[in-house]
């Protein structure tokens, strides 16, 4: 599936998951529905721009329905954004932030041609927002936002000092806590956790390698700090973890999941049950996942996902019933949203002036309490809007 792994540029990102025997994987027919009637609310930041890969890009959705994410302007700089449940939207932009192309707050998405299914903008119940900015440098920084708009930036230690690395922010949970990773001078991924008080602690996954573009990418932080991610080995396979609280970590590899460059199983969102959602990697097609609490994952396919190279179905969020929030990629390289409800039932979701051509369609990234879903769709002019479905 285009969107959900690049090993050939590090910086990009990736999804990972490490493989344990004894998982159960159950291959189960999925029930499917397709939306009916006008559910899509679409909005465009102030100063987004109309160009091909510009416009406005809408990644998390807490549960008063507050939206976090990024746009990007007519002259390719990013700023981020919070939209309120009335529609108000309100800029981020972090000092210290660069102010030239793919410079700004926000950039982790990479080439918005190529979309990426980890969200790098977090927001939670209080309305702070976690994400990172890029400085004149290129180099990265994580950021939290308060909800009464106080900006703080940090830097994981060991954070490389070039182009393209430094501390990426990913989740934040109702305690305030964030996680993500950071990449060193070497270009090895790290894993880290920083706590409210600004207390930063870092780790590795087992089996991580330490070459460049290898190592622990953390992604997403429940309520209770349990993180869900993934590593990159040795020979750049993929396998996903979960990290408790108290630091204990346990990999896992989904049934189904390829070996080899590339292939193998990367982990996206957690709930606070511990359920984690994501993808697996075979033969370069994609498919989704959950993994319950107890290590029993359940694959699935979206209706219609294409199942050709780089094609396939991933799973990004998901809420504390259970239902995940993703998007799939299908025959013709068109982006098609979906939710799947905890019963396994998948919903599409098309969002009203998405396009039809390659890497355009409509991408679900968010999933709150109430199920409503944020994400963004790219139009047949390349040009990214956002929206949030509600139930």
């Amino acid at each position: 599936m285009r969107t959900f792994s690049n090993t050939t540029n590090p910086n990009a990102g990736a999804f990972v998951r490490s493989g344990l025997a004894g998982f159960a994987c159950f291959f189960a027919l999925t029930a499917f529905a397709q939306d009916s009637g006008p559910t899509f609310s679409t909005f465009d930041a102030p100063g987004a721009g109309t160009g091909a890969q510009q416009g406005t890009y809408a990644l998390s959705i807490n549960a008063s329905g507050e939206i976090a994410g990024e746009y990007i302007d007519s002259n390719n700089v990013h700023h981020g954004f919070v939209r309120a449940a009335d529609g108000t939207i309100t800029s981020i932009d972090a000092p210290g932030a660069g102010t030239g192309p793919g410079q700004g707050t926000g950039g982790c998405l990479g080439d918005r041609a190529v979309p990426k299914a980890n969200p790098c903008w977090g927001i939670n119940a209080s309305g702070a927002v976690a994400g990172n900015y890029v400085d004149a440098n290129s180099v990265y920084h994580g950021l939290v936002r308060a909800a009464d708009g106080t900006i703080t930036s940090f830097d994981a230690p060991g954070a490389g000092t070039g182009a393209g690395q430094g501390t990426y922010a990913l989740g934040i949970n109702t305690s305030g806590a964030i996680s993500g990773y950071y990449i060193d001078a070497a270009g090895v991924y790290h894993g880290y956790v920083r706590a409210k008080n600004g207390t930063i602690t870092t780790f590795e996954a087992p089996g991580a390698g330490m070459g460049a573009g290898q190592g622990t990418y953390s992604s997403d932080i429940s309520k209770t700090g349990a993180i869900a991610g993934f590593y990159g080995d040795t020979n750049l396979e993929w396998h996903g973890f979960v990290r408790a609280a108290n630091g204990t970590m346990t990999t896992f590899q989904a049934p189904g999941a390829g070996t080899g460059y590339g292939q193998g199983t990367q982990g996206y969102g957690i709930n606070t049950a511990g359920d984690i959602t994501g993808v697996y990697i075979n033969a370069n097609v994609f498919h989704g996942f959950v993994r319950a609490a107890d290590g029993t994952i359940t694959d699935f396919d979206a209706p219609g996902a294409g199942t050709g190279f780089q094609q396939g179905t991933g799973g990004v969020s998901i809420n504390t019933a259970g239902d995940i929030a993703g998007f799939d990629n299908d025959a013709n390289g068109v982006y098609h949203g979906f939710r799947r409800a905890s019963n396994g039932t998948i919903t599409g979701l098309d969002a009203p002036g998405a396009g039809t051509g390659v890497n355009q369609g409509t991408l679900a990234y968010g999933i709150n309490a109430a199920s409503d879903i944020a994400g963004y769709y790219v139009d047949a002019s390349n040009v990214s809007h956002g929206f949030v479905r509600s139930e």
